[in-house]
């Protein structure tokens, strides 16, 4: 008879391949245990990177950012009273005001944002408004210095030397 085998041999040989089925079907689900395992660890590690990344910086920032001190400050043409939310600013004719956080680096510089005011001289009726233009703020603070950087719209910057806690030198327009 073809393809006989006596039952001793096809005895080993069922032995023989139960043997490195049941090898292989370890050595499988060694693998899976150990990739999966591996890749949660991997998805797990990789996840708390990522949050590390995004807290660490913002932290940093956080901790980093300054409030400008409140209170008056003032130099000539100029006058501005720091509140804990807001600035008003007088100009000799004009007028703005900051709104949001006013807040520093930790190198004393600041990049605000805010409105600007043109005034006139003369009387002022009660229904005149003057138009509002945006207005950047840029500027320094070293100490009880401030220096301040005015641009609005297309019109060339501004900048003034503040002190803390000195009053405004104002020539208000008539």
């Amino acid at each position: 008879m073809k393809g006989s085998f006596s039952p001793a041999v096809c005895v080993l040989r069922e032995q023989l391949r139960e043997s490195f089925l049941a090898s292989w079907f370890a050595s499988l689900r060694l693998c899976v245990k150990y990739s999966y395992n591996a890749f949660m660890h991997f998805q797990r590690c990789t996840g708390i990177l990522i949050l590390l990344l995004l807290v660490v910086p913002v932290s940093a920032k956080i901790q980093k950012m300054q409030h400008i001190p409140s209170g008056l400050w003032g130099g000539q043409h100029i006058s501005i009273n720091v509140g804990s939310k807001s600035a008003t600013i007088e100009y000799d004719c004009a007028n703005g005001v900051i709104n949001g956080p006013l807040v520093v680096d930790a190198d004393g510089r600041f990049n605000l944002r805010g409105i600007h005011r043109m005034e006139r001289g003369g009387p002022l009726r009660a229904d005149d408004h003057p138009p509002e233009h945006p207005a950047t703020y840029t500027g320094t603070i070293k100490g009880n210095t401030m220096t301040l950087t005015l641009k609005v719209g297309d019109s060339e910057e501004e900048t003034f030397t503040l002190e803390k806690g000195k009053p405004g030198e104002l020539v208000k327009c008539k």
